[in-house]
Parts: structure tokens; C-alpha cells; sequence
């Protein structure tokens, strides 16, 4: 097997920037994910969490079964994302029963559509999780797009999006939409909030 790819040294300037804007070139990238919308506080986001997670651990232990894939290697699991948009865009954003959101964890490579079948029903057959049958796999090209790191509450977020936004406009860019994604460095059961790590991006493009 060879050496063991870590996200957040083999893919550090995409999960791990600094605390300020930065323009980045986002590539195809192969995901599982669910799609939602309501608060993330409640049951539907977490059991989407899990199912999530149920399954990245399926692929990430495959090469103890005997249908090992073909060309796995060895790799730290990749955190769970998330692109944020709004059911009704005339509602403030503070208002949580209004978001819409797609939650994904990214995958290996080596992960094709029928593999990611087969674990899917691996998965059922361990898991009563009823967020299962929503799980698909796709792969997302972000592209051209504004990111950094943001170090604080969930909720203080929209002063790092301020940042990202003037400094877009200095240097000539202009975001795509008000969907964002976001990618979750730590566990907000086991950090102060006001320590916790998330890297905020957008899509842009050169003016």
C-alpha cells in the first residue's frame, strides 16, 4: 500500500488557509452528499451527518474486505462540507428554518459510481438510517473561487464574508451567488466556539 494521503497535507491550500481572503482554483472533486433544508440543529441534519459519515468509514476500512477497490490507498477521512443557500431569499439569513443545504464529504479517487452502489447497501444492511436512501454520489467543480479561514462562532461568520467581499472588489472579482460552501475543521461538541476552525468559500469570477 502506498503512503497515506492526509488532507491536510496533500490538499492544505484548499482545507487549510489562512485567516484572510484568497482566490483559489477549485477542482472537479468526486463527494458523497445529501441535500436538505430546515435548521441544522435538528434530527434530519444530524441523521444526514451520520449516514454521511457511515458511509465514508465503509469506503475508508474497504481494504479489510475481500472486494478490495481497485486502486485504493490509505488516507485520512476528508471533513464533512457544506453549501448554504436560502429557501427564500426575501427572509433574513439569521432565520435557520429558511436554509437549504447539500452536505457532503469528499471521497477518493479511486471511488466509482458502482462502488459507491455496493457500499451504499453495505451500509443499509448495518445502518437503520432512513437518510441512507438520499445519499448520492456526484462530483463538484467549484472553479474560480474566494476562501479563507474563518476562526470564531458559527454565527460571527458574516464578518469574515464582509472581508471576502471588499477584498473581491479591490482586486476584481464578483461573486457568483449567495450560495457558499463551508468546510468543517472542528467538532463544535469538543471546541469553544470561539476557537473553532471553518473555511468559508465562494465562486467568483475575474471582472
Amino acid at each position: 500500500m502506498s503512503k497515506k494521503v492526509d488532507y491536510k497535507k496533500d490538499f492544505k491550500q484548499l482545507y487549510l488557509p489562512k485567516p484572510a481572503p484568497e482566490i483559489v482554483v477549485v477542482p472537479r472533486i468526486p463527494f458523497i452528499m445529501v441535500s436538505g433544508s430546515g435548521n441544522p440543529n435538528g434530527d434530519a441534519f444530524a441523521k444526514a451527518t451520520e449516514a454521511l459519515y457511515s458511509m465514508s468509514y465503509a469506503v475508508r476500512m474497504s481494504y479489510k474486505s475481500d472486494d478490495v477497490p481497485v486502486g485504493y490507498y490509505e488516507y485520512t477521512v476528508f471533513p464533512l462540507e457544506g453549501e448554504w443557500d436560502l429557501l427564500d431569499r426575501s427572509k433574513p439569513s439569521t432565520d435557520k428554518n429558511n436554509f437549504k443545504y447539500t452536505i457532503m464529504i469528499r471521497q477518493p479517487d479511486f471511488l466509482t459510481e458502482e462502488g459507491f452502489e455496493r457500499f451504499l447497501e453495505q451500509t443499509k444492511r448495518k445502518k437503520q438510517n432512513p437518510l441512507l436512501e438520499k445519499v448520492r454520489f456526484e462530483h463538484v467543480e467549484d472553479g474560480l473561487s474566494c476562501q479563507m479561514m474563518h476562526i470564531g462562532s458559527f454565527e460571527d461568520e458574516p464578518e469574515s464574508f464582509a472581508q471576502m467581499e471588499a477584498f473581491c472588489t479591490e482586486h476584481g472579482f464578483t461573486r457568483l451567488s449567495k450560495m457558499h460552501r463551508e468546510i468543517y475543521l472542528s467538532d463544535p461538541r469538543k471546541t469553544e466556539p470561539s476557537k473553532m476552525k471553518t473555511v468559508l468559500r465562494f465562486s467568483v469570477s475575474k471582472a
